[in-house]
């Protein structure tokens, strides 16, 4: 029996030893794929960081003699004291990100929309207008000198009183209708002899307005006598 005990125990460390060979030979394998990635890791960066650090000395070579050491070291400080501001910056940063993401899809439409009606203004011919009424204030303003516009400054007011009367719907209508008849009957052929001047001084209408034409006369003549403007009878 002892014989025996003693070959199951000598069976059971061999076992235990062949265990942490095969542990200590997958650890040393392990240990080697590492090595060469490493060192694969090493040849592949070495280069580009050889690369990388030719073009930093180029560059700094470009500026060595306008920036020194002192002045390097002096923005490294004061990149350290404003970490926080600039980790508050990057936040804020982080913050607008957000609200344009959100606004985006806001903006588009609302742009769609201005498109289509800066379109549909286009079409109805307001920027055309826009555009003539640029080209007549620019005549007006460059046939107008500094005295002109100091008399129209000065006239204003008695310039604005004559257009609103001018523009009540009575004077309005009956101008209208002045150049509406005035038109029709230019085309028609005339008589100027003088049986038909006297027969259509026999119509009511025509010596009511010779009469009216006279008073409009005698009120021009008043006015080019003395300057005064002539009181509207009733």
């Amino acid at each position: 029996m002892t014989l025996e005990t003693d070959l199951l125990t000598l069976n059971q460390k061999l076992d235990a030893l062949s265990a942490q060979v095969a542990y200590l030979t997958e650890q040393a394998r392990i240990a080697e794929q590492e090595r060469e990635a490493r060192s694969d890791l090493v040849d592949t960066a070495m280069p580009i960081a050889r690369e990388a650090m030719d073009i930093v000395t180029r560059e700094l070579e470009e500026v060595q003699e306008e920036i020194r050491m002192e002045d390097l070291l002096r923005l490294s400080k004061k990149l350290l004291r404003h970490v926080p501001q600039l980790e508050m910056l990057l936040d804020q940063l982080d913050s607008l990100s957000d609200l344009l993401e959100t606004i985006g899809p806001i903006s588009r439409e609302m742009i769609t929309k201005l498109t289509t009606l800066m379109e549909e203004l286009d079409n109805k011919g307001y920027f055309a207008f826009a555009r003539g009424g640029t080209r007549l204030v620019d005549n007006v303003v460059t046939s107008f000198t500094e005295e002109d516009v100091n008399r129209l400054g000065d006239n204003i007011v008695l310039i604005l009183n004559t257009v609103k009367d001018m523009t009540q719907p009575e004077i309005l209508s009956f101008v209208r209708n002045t150049l509406l008849l005035a038109e029709e009957e230019v085309s028609k052929p005339v008589n100027t002899s003088l049986v038909s001047i006297l027969r259509q001084m026999q119509d009511p209408d025509v010596r009511r307005g010779l009469a009216l034409t006279l008073r409009v006369l005698r009120a021009i003549g008043v006015q080019g006598a003395n300057g005064q403007p002539v009181p509207a009878k009733s």
